[in-house]
């Protein structure tokens, strides 16, 4: 595996180094670990649908999706800011 260079800020960096040590890790092997534990949206939406399905059987299609998300828009538009 190759290596890859990531600017942060100096604050940033230190306190990640603190926090890894804490954990007895690297801050290479950290930032590895803490990878493969977040999720894309894509994969967020991806584990909410089985989760979804899993838990009530609904399934929607992609085609429901696009309907229900069309008036939840529409729906937050009317709302009016207090």
């Amino acid at each position: 595996m190759s290596d890859a260079n990531v600017r942060i800020p100096e604050e940033a960096k230190e306190r990640l180094a603190a926090i890894a040590a804490a954990e007895g890790l690297s801050l290479r092997a950290y930032l590895a670990r803490l990878a493969d534990t977040l999720f894309t949206p894509a994969e967020r939406a991806e584990k909410a649908l089985a989760a979804l399905k899993e838990w009530t059987g609904y399934a929607p299609t992609a085609a429901e999706q696009r309907e229900l998300d069309s008036e939840l828009d529409r729906r937050l538009a009317q709302v009016q800011p207090r």
